[in-house]
């Protein structure tokens, strides 16, 4: 086994990159017919979503696997390799199988323990085998990570870790409230048609909304999208389709508004939102930076340092830079504690301190002396305020949102600057990724941990198990011509030979021969599923002088048949 992923996930890169780095559904079907056709690579799937693009194949050679597969990966998605190397991860052979155990778990999602990327696993298995890309290694691999992920949900409780991705989204659009109670009566507008359309729509339609618009560019999805709605038996949801051109005016009417598109462009612009919310309020929708400067009050002359002149002040007026005041830090910086002390008195409207200035540095003594009285004259007559320092800046309360949008595409559907708009709330995978980072992890996610390193021991003893079992058939299948020649031999010698006689005398050699090559072969077996054991197939092969070309005619077969199989 040489599994080799390669990819970038919102855990190594940030958004913005993820964003123009994602793969269309034709720019993941080219990528699959590229990596197969370089050539390290002989199997390839893609796992493609809203949060992560990995690379997985099977190579013969770890570092121009890494590159050709680096190098692929910038190709189709269209960000420059030197940009993109950054942000890239590499796992290889038991590594790359616990990591896609722990991404069929929810470990590594967005929202730990969600699990919508069973289904999103399953896609990319079922894609690979349509085209073809997916041999024995790729299927066993996903196909054993659906399980491992199914008996991550079933075993424990990671399901309390995390939700889906639409759930977490709608309780950052609630703001913490209740979903549940947020969304009863709302109006929703869901933009797409697909898997995480269709998931948006079913979770809004059991909180609670009034009302379920889809919209998709494919009328005909969004009216079975609306029509499985409708026809739910745990939801009571009134849903209609309308065409994608109507989505300006439905979003008119919209409390909520989900969006999950493959458009490579911007669905909903900031100045769409802006104009729909000024319809709705009857006000423009202004931008909000969360902070606004007020207007500071009109601030009293500062004396200048001539002005402020005394002759009983130890201070040389003439060093004051101009506009400070002489009561404030600017004025006493820089000076011995004995002047400080003299010129505290003064501002303080007393008599200056009738200290004899010391040569050379004060004392300890002379220091706790100076501080005590400077203390107490501050005790005394409070700080004078400086002028030259701002007013602390007022934060301005944002209206509360007429308008809650929810975006989960990747890229974007909805323009960025809609964040700083007046009475909207957007939620889109930045923020969820922001949201997330510090979220508390679940005490089964442990639980989890120990399955997956179970399952991934387990999963790499049976490839290497299963990397002998072609030279084992091949070894019996020697055998077997072996005896079939011995049996033919002996009717030459004993043409005589009655049939029934012939058959009991077949049926003893193969006993022996299968006798003799049990032990040997159970052994080997067992010795080739240890890390390390995969040098027993080449000594079986040389002990018995096996064919090359017949060991690999088995593994081809196996290949052919494992390249058809449907997904778990």
């Amino acid at each position: 086994m040489s599994l080799l992923v390669v990819g970038l996930s919102h855990r190594s890169a940030p958004v913005s990159v993820l964003e123009r780095a994602s793969l269309g559904e034709d720019a993941q079907l080219k990528l699959l017919q590229d990596t197969v056709a370089a050539e390290p690579a002989t199997e390839a799937a893609v796992l493609a979503t809203c949060n992560r693009i990995e690379l997985y194949a099977d190579v013969d050679k770890f570092h121009a696997g890494v590159a050709e597969l680096s190098t692929l990966l910038a190709q189709h998605s269209g960000v420059g390799l030197e940009e993109l190397t950054p942000h890239l991860y590499v796992h290889y052979e038991d590594r790359a199988v616990h990591h896609l155990f722990s991404v069929a778990c929810g470990l590594d999602s967005m929202v730990v323990g969600e699990g919508q990327i069973l289904g999103q696993i399953k896609d990319s298995l079922a894609r690979a085998q349509d085209l073809h890309t997916a041999g024995r290694l790729l299927n066993d691999l996903f196909q054993q990570a659906l399980r491992v992920g199914k008996r991550a949900h079933s075993e424990t409780g990671i399901d309390r870790a995390g939700q889906s991705l639409v759930t977490f989204g709608l309780e950052q659009l609630s703001a913490g409230a209740d979903p549940q109670t947020w969304a009863q009566g709302k109006k929703a507008l869901v933009i797409g048609a697909g898997s995480m359309s269709s998931l948006a729509a079913a979770t809004l339609a059991r909180a609670g909304v009034a009302e379920i618009v889809v919209a998709n560019r494919t009328f005909e999805r969004a009216e079975r999208l609306a029509q499985i709605l409708s026809e739910g038996d745990d939801t009571d949801v009134l849903a209609r389709a309308v065409p994608m051109d109507s989505v300006p005016f439905e979003l008119t009417r919209a409390d909520v508004a989900v969006s999950c598109t493959g458009a490579t462009g911007l669905v909903l612009t900031a100045d769409s939102v802006a104009a729909t919310v000024e319809g709705r309020t009857g006000a423009p929708a202004a931008e909000v930076d969360g902070v606004r400067d007020e207007p500071a009050a009109a601030a009293a002359p500062l004396p200048s340092p001539g002005a402020a002149a005394d002759e009983n002040c130890p201070l040389d007026l003439s060093t004051v830079p101009t506009g400070f005041s002489v009561m404030g830090e600017a004025a006493v910086a820089g000076m011995d504690a004995a002047t400080l002390e003299q010129h505290g008195a003064w501002a303080a409207g007393g008599a200056a301190v009738d200290r004899p200035r010391e040569t050379g540095r004060p004392g300890p003594e002379a220091d706790a002396e100076l501080i005590g009285a400077l203390a107490a004259t501050a005790a005394s007559v409070g700080r004078i305020p400086e002028r030259r320092r701002p007013e602390p800046v007022a934060e301005v309360p944002r209206p509360q949102p007429v308008l809650f949008l929810l975006d989960l595409a990747m890229p974007r559907d909805i323009d960025a600057a809609v964040h700083r708009l007046a009475g909207v709330r957007l939620v889109d995978i930045e923020s969820l990724a922001d949201a997330s980072a510090d979220a508390p992890m679940a005490a089964d996610v442990d639980m989890v941990r120990r399955i997956v390193a179970d399952e991934v021991a387990a999963f790499g003893a049976a490839q290497r198990a299963a990397h002998i079992t072609p030279t084992v058939v091949a070894l019996r299948s020697m055998a077997a011509e072996v005896v079939a020649g011995e049996i033919a031999r002996l009717e030459g010698r004993l043409p005589g030979l009655d049939g029934k006689h012939r058959a009991e005398i077949t049926q003893t050699v193969k006993r022996v021969v299968d006798k003799l090559l049990h032990a040997p072969t159970v052994r080997v077996k067992q010795l080739a599923a240890e890390p390390g054991g995969a040098g027993y197939a080449d000594a079986l092969r040389t002990l018995f002088d096996l064919d090359q070309e017949t060991v690999a005619s088995v593994s081809r077969a196996e290949n052919s048949t494992e390249k058809n199989r449907g997904p778990a």
